[in-house]
């Protein structure tokens, strides 16, 4: 397993692609979206990069990975437009040590809040969270934990812990997400992998493969994040 002292030193966010209208960051693991005890990502960002940030979606404070933010009014009413018609795909990554219930498929149900800030899923279909999900097992990997599994989950809708919960409910917890009784670990193992949109007439497709966490740094998750799921855009997706 790679030791600490191999990870590169994390910023709170890299500017990982910019136009006219929009940015995208690499947000690392452990930072608030909205200011909490102290300044959060939103104010950060705009203050480092010198221009207002609109927001259009968000990340979770334990998810790292990419995020995008308006530059204008404008454009943030255009690219929520986007988001809240699903015409923007969104591909996140996991890790989980749990003995999962299926190794892929559809996570549908309507989501409510449970103890200490966590939500549970229901069986009910009123407004439901929808997720489809693959996964990938290492075979042992002397690298990684027995029965560790690699997720990669596309969101159909956006709720809050959508992921964590969906994941929690075949019995794969994300690895560190202690909040959904996972494993402990040097971080919540959740990444924003990949988005992929049309704006304006023009094509977007971004991928960043997690720069945080010892796990997703071994072999075993750079091989397939390399190979099969390089462009997880182009796998067969089922519709809605």
């Amino acid at each position: 397993m790679l030791q600490a002292s191999e990870m590169p030193e994390a910023a709170v966010f890299k500017l990982f692609a910019e136009t006219a209208d929009f940015v995208v960051l690499d947000k690392a693991p452990g930072i608030s979206f909205h200011s909490e005890d102290g300044a959060g990502l939103v104010v950060q960002a705009a203050a480092e990069l010198g221009y207002p940030l609109f927001s259009v979606h968000r990340l979770d404070k334990v998810t790292s990975g990419l995020i995008l933010f308006a530059k204008s009014s404008a454009a943030a009413a255009a690219l929520a437009e986007l988001f809240a018609t699903q015409q923007i795909q969104k591909y996140y990554l996991a890790l989980s040590t749990g003995k999962v219930a299926k190794k892929q498929g559809w996570v549908k149900g309507d989501m409510a809040p449970a103890r200490r800030g966590a939500y549970k899923l229901l069986s009910s279909m009123q407004n439901p969270a929808i997720s489809y999900f693959l996964s990938f097992g290492f075979n042992e990997a002397a690298e990684l934990p027995p029965r560790c599994r690699l997720y990669l989950i596309k969101p159909f809708t956006g709720k809050t812990h959508q992921i964590r919960v969906a994941l929690k409910s075949v019995s794969a917890p994300i690895l560190g997400d202690e909040l959904y009784q996972a494993e402990v670990a040097d971080r919540v193992y959740l990444h924003a992998y990949a988005l992929n949109f049309h704006y304006q007439g023009q094509l977007y497709q971004y991928r960043q493969a997690p720069m945080a966490g010892l796990l997703f740094q071994s072999q075993a998750v750079q091989q397939q994040l390399q190979g099969a799921w390089l462009e997880p855009w182009s796998l067969a997706w089922p519709k809605l």
